[in-house]
């Protein structure tokens, strides 16, 4: 178990947490939205509306369960924990890390939906999302950082320190 992968809703930091925890523990940083792009030639936005939610959530699974490499840090997109192959890929080749921010706080972190690439249902709301998915990060997670009002640092050593 040589990765760390960081899940969690979009705005809680993963990208950012995964950036300075890869050169706090020497690790590589992997963004797996970065290699769904990359791979389709498409921003997330663009192949959500291209596939739908159900054909973007298929690709994503696809593409996490393939990601292979040791010591790094992947940071996830938000909907990764849809992809049950993915996950059980992920706790195999690492520890799972859920970086937990309250709904209050992501609300204000996040900017507009669409641009993100968030998978969001038609006449669903953030706050259902965010409720609905609570329970698969909580499922996958071996350990759960509560990120509300912390700065970088502290969250990078606590994940440091339980590794």
């Amino acid at each position: 178990m040589s990765n760390v992968i960081l899940i969690g809703m979009p705005g809680a930091g993963k990208s950012t947490v995964g950036v300075v925890l890869a050169k706090r523990l020497g690790y590589r940083f992997l963004d797996s939205d970065l290699v769904i792009q990359e791979k389709c030639g498409k921003l997330l936005y663009q192949l959500i509306e291209e596939r739908g939610e159900a054909g973007f959530l298929m690709l994503e699974n696809e593409i996490n369960r393939d990601i292979w490499g040791e010591r790094m840090v992947i940071a996830t997109g938000g909907s990764a924990v849809y992809g049950k192959e993915a996950m059980d890929h992920f706790r195999e080749i690492g520890r799972i890390v859920y970086l937990r921010l309250p709904y209050e706080e992501l609300k204000e972190r996040l900017g507009d939906l669409h641009e993100r690439g968030v998978v969001l249902r038609e006449g669903s709301t953030l706050k259902d999302l965010y409720e609905e998915r609570i329970v698969l990060y909580e499922k996958y997670a071996d350990l759960r950082v509560d990120c509300g009002g912390r700065d970088i640092r502290s969250i990078v050593e606590e994940i440091a320190g339980y590794l």
